[in-house]
């Protein structure tokens, strides 16, 4: 039998790949209250589609994320789940503030899920997003969390995780990568 591999996986699901003109470009934001009915819509897409995602790989060490863009859909709507706690939906969301302490970890993503990619990120964001009631709402994200919520954000902006890679740093095929499923590990 011939094993598939992940990112054509995550392709068969639905996940837009590495290449595609969308993931490179700024998701638009949504006005809301008025955008309400379209924004409701694309949290459930988003919802539906790491359902699908969670049966071809387990994410519950550290958690998942999906933006819009990697369905295709050019809105600023995003949707993460830390391992062991709720979902959180970003609608809108800019980072505000950013913590001076960073660590570097290995991240994957869906829409390349054939390597893992060492990347350094601040430890402690503030994020703004929007409601649906088009009020802004600004919460902190800490370690696990943050760094997730962060590689959500960059997709946003079209930003994907080898873009934030140290010169020289290369991603490493999941097969070298060895802690796969493992929650990161803070001190």
């Amino acid at each position: 039998m011939i094993e598939v591999p992940p990112s054509q996986r995550m392709r068969d699901i639905g996940v837009v790949q590495r290449g595609a003109e969308i993931l490179a470009v700024r998701a638009e934001a949504l006005a809301l209250p008025a955008e309400r009915e379209d924004a409701e819509w694309l949290v459930g897409e988003l919802f539906a589609a790491m359902e699908r995602i969670a049966t071809a790989h387990d994410f519950s060490g550290k958690g998942m994320g999906l933006a819009a863009p990697q369905l295709g859909l050019g809105q600023a709507v995003a949707v993460v789940k830390p391992a062991g706690t709720g979902p959180i939906v970003l609608i809108n969301p800019r980072i505000t503030a950013r913590s001076d302490e960073s660590d570097e970890q290995y991240e994957g993503c869906l829409s390349f899920f054939d390597v893992r990619g060492m990347v350094s990120r601040p430890l402690c964001v503030t994020v703004e997003t929007t409601a649906q009631d088009g009020s802004t709402v600004s919460t902190v994200y800490e370690r696990g969390p943050a760094r997730l919520v962060q590689h959500e954000i960059d997709h946003l902006e079209g930003i994907l995780y080898t873009d934030r890679m140290g010169p020289g740093v290369e991603p490493i095929p999941v097969e070298r990568y060895r802690r796969t499923g493992r929650a990161w590990e803070y001190q």
